[in-house]
């Protein structure tokens, strides 16, 4: 595709099938085997990383997907696994052996914090949880073995805006890679690479996919960085992606434009409603005119996403009912789906963290986390303003 359309027409033009093949839509290949004309062949498939050979290294399906979100990111290649945790988890220890140190955001998902401390840590992984937002705390925090600066931006679930080519600046400064979560945001939205990051890391079960029914993820950066992640972690831990699970992404992604902008145009109403409910303390939000990081926000995002989080004028049990009481939005886990999502990240997502720590993350027992869907507006914040009616006429007994 020509580089000189819009990113638009890029969503669903780049990479398509090849025209000898005469479908419009790509095709699933679930083949796990290959056969090759001579013993030659396959002995060079085995160590081409770009080389189809068996179903654990990638299959046809999935090359198209890594082809797309590589062209979507700007990357030199990308790898299709799993699960967004088999993302980050692997994009991490590409670059960490044991001995060596990563500086982490100190609000992200729950997820990465659980493999951190679970996991990375068995291996004597070192890491830190610190303010990324100062460029000299993450200085000042950087140590003879340190190697990786990992962030979200904006962070989940608090959505802290952190200054990726500034952050990219310091850590090529101290020969560091930067693996930044691209989630919220996608490459519609953001493209963190050519801010100066090094590896993306994506859940597309989320926005890239759209539509709730795939877990998977993907990986963008450098052909070298790719190749490695491919052949002595993905292939060996058994994290890739099936090819049905690849098709239904790939058919997602064609969408992502049309998606995000009615998203975001619907976060933007359930923001200003939510920021003048007298039952509403705190509301975090990229598309807020007044933010104190609107500088950064403008400089890197092409619009606000669809994730708005705000704390309840009151306790857990409070935001509990809150969510107890709502009709249309769901209580779930996920985002990014066509429906309102919500969830208690205290009680839900990062459970897993000690309170000690969630209150060092400015993560209270009040915040609520929305993930505003793709219904009309109005009936979103018509359902917020019966459950808040509700929870006011409950807790002011």
């Amino acid at each position: 595709m020509r580089s000189n359309v819009n990113f638009n027409t890029k969503i669903i033009h780049n990479c398509q099938t090849e025209k000898e093949a005469g479908a419009i839509v790509q095709s699933i290949v679930p083949a796990v085997a290959y056969s090759f004309d001579c013993t030659t062949d396959a002995q060079h498939a085995t160590k081409c990383a770009s080389e189809i050979h068996y179903g654990r290294y990638g299959n046809e399906t999935t090359k198209q997907l890594e082809q797309k979100i590589a062209s979507l990111e700007e990357a030199d290649d990308a790898l299709a696994v799993s699960s967004g945790m088999a993302a980050i988890s692997i994009a991490l220890l590409s670059q960490l052996k044991s001995g060596d140190h990563v500086l982490v955001t100190k609000d992200l998902y729950g997820g990465t914090y659980s493999f951190l401390t679970k996991i990375a840590s068995r291996y004597n992984i070192e890491y830190d949880y610190i303010d990324c937002t100062d460029t000299n705390t993450i200085e000042q925090h950087i140590k003879d073995n340190t190697k990786v600066i990992f962030i979200e931006t904006p962070s989940n679930p608090t959505l802290t805006i952190l200054d990726i080519e500034a952050i990219s600046h310091v850590a090529k400064k101290h020969h560091l890679k930067v693996i930044i979560d691209n989630t919220f945001m996608s490459p519609y939205l953001q493209r963190p690479l050519t801010l100066g990051a090094d590896i993306i890391v994506h859940s597309a079960t989320k926005y890239l996919n759209g539509h709730g029914d795939v877990v998977a993820g993907l990986i963008c950066g450098s052909n070298e960085d790719i190749a490695f992640m491919r052949q002595n972690i993905m292939g060996e831990l058994g994290q890739n992606l099936n090819a049905w699970d690849a098709f239904l992404i790939l058919r997602g992604i064609k969408t992502l434009s049309v998606r995000m902008d009615r998203h975001c145009e619907n976060a933007k109403a359930v923001f200003e409603y939510l920021k003048n409910h007298p039952l509403v303390k705190n509301v975090y939000f990229p598309g807020d005119e007044n933010h104190p990081q609107k500088e950064t926000i403008e400089k890197q995002m092409a619009d606000s996403g669809a994730v708005v989080s705000f704390e309840i004028d009151g306790d857990s049990k409070m935001a509990e009912a809150l969510l107890n009481h709502l009709k249309l939005i769901i209580i779930s886990f996920s985002l990014g789906d066509p429906e309102t999502l919500i969830q208690h990240p205290a009680s839900m997502t990062h459970s897993a963290i000690p309170v000690e720590e969630l209150k060092e993350f400015n993560l209270t027992e009040s915040l609520i986390r929305l993930s505003v869907g793709l219904e009309a507006a109005e009936d979103i914040i018509n359902d917020l303003d019966q459950a808040f009616d509700k929870v006011k006429e409950e807790f002011r007994k």
